[in-house]
């Protein structure tokens, strides 16, 4: 018997109109990025400068990683059907883990590049640099303004907005470089800015790879214990043992639980159906658990571990 918590539905309508402005703010930021991308791109090749080269490509790797989020958005608000229950809800943890894999793979490209610029550093038209980095930090900083908000609560937008932010602060370097090598002639700053861009993207992308990983390989939430939660269900007065659970996150709205509950009397459905609200009203207010489903036995010989492996 599988219940969801009416919590989680209550607010559906309010729920619809903030995708719909999370996707707009995303759609704005994709443009914005095209922009840099390009600006930076053409920039870099004409000024020589290798940090520049490497911003546009951080900024491409955005608007590929925005573009993934976009779609995202879009594709975990579509219906469920009979053949995709859960409709495209993992679509944006997915969208999560590519942004990550995608800059560390950016990152380690770069420091290939700037450990051999090292060797032979070239000479810079810092002119172009300066004006083009002061372009990003303001395209950059606009977007990070925009998905602010979002981030906080959503994995796929807070991957979207480190991109966003890491592409600001890249800018603010390569604009001081910029300055370093206009007035001091100092070239080789073009080179420490690349590997110190590129190590930041690695110590970024790998915490949130590990994030999106845990999700999508069903782990159970960090900040839950499962031995915790059968105790406490187990306090109950009809509940004899709770054993055969599962707890997993779907998304980052949804925290599933599935059990076995071995009841201390043969007790009647509507009954059960009591105890099954006092359970999910227990394990809502406490862990934020929104779909419980349980399997009520009594005196059924099967494994009382509490995890038991299908």
């Amino acid at each position: 018997m599988s219940h969801h918590r009416s919590h989680s539905h209550s607010n559906s309508h309010s729920h619809h109109s903030n995708g719909d402005l999370k996707g707009r703010n995303l759609f704005i930021s994709i443009f914005l990025n095209i922009l840099i991308t390009v600006a930076q791109a053409v920039g870099g090749v004409l000024s020589g400068s290798l940090a520049l080269l490497s911003d546009a490509l951080h900024n491409f790797s955005d608007v590929v990683s925005l573009i993934i989020s976009y779609v995202a958005n879009k594709l975990s608000r579509k219906k469920a059907s009979t053949n995709k229950t859960f409709g495209y809800k993992r679509a944006e943890i997915i969208a999560a883990f590519v942004n990550a894999a995608t800059l560390i793979i950016v990152a380690v490209l770069l420091i290939i590049e700037a450990t051999k610029r090292f060797q032979y550093p070239e000479e810079i038209e810092s002119d172009l640099v300066i004006w083009l980095s002061l372009f990003g930090i303001f395209a950059n900083g606009f977007s990070v303004l925009l998905l602010k908000k979002d981030a906080d609560k959503n994995m796929n937008m807070r991957s979207a907005y480190l991109h966003l932010l890491t592409d600001m602060m890249a800018s603010v370097a390569v604009l001081i470089g910029g300055l370093l090598m206009k007035y001091y002639q100092i070239y080789w700053i073009d080179s420490v800015l690349t590997l110190a861009i590129a190590l930041y993207l690695i110590v970024v992308g790998y915490q949130l790879l590990i994030d999106s990983i845990k999700v999508l390989m069903l782990f159970t939430p960090e900040d839950m214990s499962v031995k915790e939660i059968a105790e406490k269900v187990n306090a109950l007065k009809s509940v004899k043992n709770m054993h055969h659970i599962h707890i997993w996150q779907l998304n980052e709205d949804e925290i599933h639980l599935e059990a076995h509950i071995d009841f201390r009397n043969d007790i009647r459905i509507s009954e059960f159906d009591k105890i099954l609200d006092e359970i999910e009203l227990l394990l809502f207010n406490e862990y934020q658990i929104n779909h419980v489903n349980i399997q009520p036995e009594y005196r059924k010989c099967d494994e009382k571990d509490i995890i038991v492996q299908d």
